[in-house]
């Protein structure tokens, strides 16, 4: 069998749905969001997937996705492993805002979209503040990220891929990531080496959408694509 990854973005988020900035906040899912976990999964199972371990974030959005989509496929028994390399990334004071506050509150000339600027960091007695969060309490004070950049994510998640979740996939464990925008984009972009640029569609993957990784025997990626939940069409990353 082909060793495969699926990248999948949790189901739409109640602050998805609202247009607010979710980071490291624990979002639960909205209606919309269990439909879209559920129906990738109707997707995925008829399309013959099938998984034997799923990793996820700590955050329940990504959790929930995926209960809802292993139990589509009957496979809600499989494994599911939980870590906080997988979180989104950690918008710092943007958390919870609006969108469209965005301009009002720190101007128009935002530099936190490039690649190493993070936005303005919380404070440590802030509420927000994973050191705050008991989920975290284990973790160096080095490890509890008050704000992250793009860099800072990649740097986070690339131990975890290479100890934990590539040596499954090269074993041949059918695996499944249920993850958040930003991370899927970045691991992507490093899985391909490729640029912002060369995937676009990586930067707005909806909301309960896959990434599919086929790998060759070196783990290079033979064949990589998006699956639509609509299934009417499969959607090449590289076109």
């Amino acid at each position: 069998m082909t060793n495969r990854l699926v990248l999948l973005r949790h189901g739409e988020s109640l602050w998805n749905k609202e247009n607010r900035i979710c980071g490291w906040a624990d979002v639960d899912l909205s209606e919309r969001g269990i439909a879209e976990a559920r129906e990738i999964g109707r997707i995925l199972k008829k399309r013959g997937f099938v998984f034997d371990i799923a990793f996820t974030s700590m955050l329940r959005r990504a959790i929930k996705t995926a209960w809802f989509t292993l139990d589509e496929m009957d496979l809600y028994w499989i494994p599911i492993i939980k870590s906080w390399r997988l979180n989104e990334r950690h918008y710092g004071e943007l958390e919870g805002l609006a969108k469209s506050e965005l301009a009002k509150k720190f101007g128009i000339d935002r530099l936190w979209g490039k690649q190493n600027v993070p936005p303005p960091a919380l404070r440590d007695d802030d509420r927000r503040h994973p050191r705050n969060d008991p989920r975290y309490r284990d973790l160096r004070e080095d490890e509890l990220p008050s704000a992250e950049s793009r860099d800072d994510v990649l740097k986070r998640i690339l131990p975890y891929w290479h100890e934990v979740i590539r040596p499954r996939v090269e074993s041949g464990e059918q695996t499944l990531i249920v993850t958040h925008g930003d991370v899927i984009r970045t691991l992507a972009m490093y899985i391909s080496s490729a640029s912002d640029e060369k995937i676009p569609n990586t930067t707005v993957i909806p909301t309960g959408t896959a990434i599919v990784y086929e790998f060759d025997d070196r783990m290079n990626p033979a064949r990589q694509y998006n699956l639509d939940r609509n299934m009417s069409r499969i959607i090449a990353i590289d076109q």
